[in-house]
């Protein structure tokens, strides 16, 4: 994402990335050490994008959002609400009712997190991105403060009655967020 988003011209074209990671914890820039409770021996990466810690795992959809922000004529705040309701409209579409949270980027069903967001920008261009939680094992999320937020409940699509594979949401995903974006992998 790194090479791509310095290496990007005037006319590279926008992408999303769309992925499973093995298990691993994510400290974003602001991350404080401390929101790591427990040594579950899950490795822990410090990464440039912004937040807190967060956990990614198998069954959970990680997608990562490579645009122009200045081609696309809108900042940071635009981006994270189109990718919020991205997720809301693919959660409601499976008949589960999502919401975001003034103040706390990610998307929420009742009082647990269902997706999480962290970004970096870079010469107006954005890599990092989201990660939605389908069917996965959500046991080391209690490792952490969930984005720094002690107590955070998360859940997620297997939990609320949806029986989709992580693949199938993830191409559900990427119809929704690739209005504009040429290129998804």
């Amino acid at each position: 994402m790194q090479a791509f988003t310095v290496a990007r011209g005037a006319d590279t074209e926008d992408e999303l990335w769309l992925v499973e990671h093995p298990p691993v914890f994510t400290l974003g820039q602001a991350g404080k050490r401390e929101h790591i409770l427990n040594d579950v021996g899950i490795p822990v990466l410090a990464i440039d994008r912004g937040g807190q810690v967060t956990y990614h795992g198998p069954g959970q959809v990680v997608c990562y959002v490579l645009v122009d922000l200045r081609r696309r004529g809108y900042g940071v705040k635009e981006l994270v609400r189109r990718m919020e309701q991205a997720v809301i409209d693919v959660l409601a579409a499976v008949g589960i009712s999502a919401e975001r949270r003034a103040g706390a980027p990610g998307v929420y069903v009742g009082t647990a997190k269902i997706a999480a967001l962290g970004l970096r920008i870079k010469n107006g261009c954005s890599y990092h991105g989201l990660s939605l939680n389908v069917a996965m094992d959500l046991a080391p999320f209690a490792a952490i403060n969930p984005c720094g937020y002690a107590g955070l409940a998360v859940t997620q699509m297997r939990d609320l009655g949806c029986a989709l594979s992580a693949e199938a949401v993830a191409t559900r995903l990427a119809e929704r967020m690739s209005v504009g974006v040429t290129r998804c992998y």
